[in-house]
């Protein structure tokens, strides 16, 4: 055989080769949770605010193969001036990532019969900040407003 058909030859082979070659090569798929990692666990605080001083509780977990990011909160209130007997305010939330907005949703679900639906704004470079707009507040009491952290 002559050379020259000895390099087609080899030529072909490789381009018939290559598809088989590259498909057993997995590409490394950037992890979008990669910022949301940090809260997995359980988590105790306090706080302050309208209903007064507060005990927090919050755990996050991946759910669903991972898919989804789920966050159970609950605050304990104090009794005080307004509210002689305290409050309890119990939350579950969560987190999705919408493929086709290229955004992270969270849809929290309260005790009270609302629902808020935010969605991640602004995620600051240095990953500690996360800014989540409200999208839309299902049942929620007239003259109510929807403000504060995520």
């Amino acid at each position: 055989m002559c050379r020259v058909n000895q390099i087609i030859i080899k030529t072909l082979f490789l381009f018939l080769l290559l598809p088989t070659i590259l498909s057993g090569q997995k590409e490394k798929k950037e992890d979008v949770w990669e910022p949301f990692k940090f809260f997995v666990g359980s988590w105790r605080g306090t706080g302050e605010g309208k209903p007064g001083k507060s005990k927090l509780e919050a755990e996050f977990k991946f759910v669903l193969n991972g898919k989804f990011l789920e966050v159970r909160g609950k605050a304990v209130f104090e009794p005080q001036g307004k509210n002689q007997k305290g409050e309890v305010h119990q939350d579950w939330g969560l987190f999705s990532y919408d493929r086709i907005r290229g955004k992270f949703v969270l849809r929290q679900f309260h005790v009270e019969g609302f629902v808020n639906q935010y969605v991640l704004d602004t995620l600051s470079s240095d990953g500690k900040t996360f800014v989540f707009l409200s999208e839309s507040i299902e049942n929620i009491p007239a003259g109510l407003e929807s403000k504060g952290n995520v």
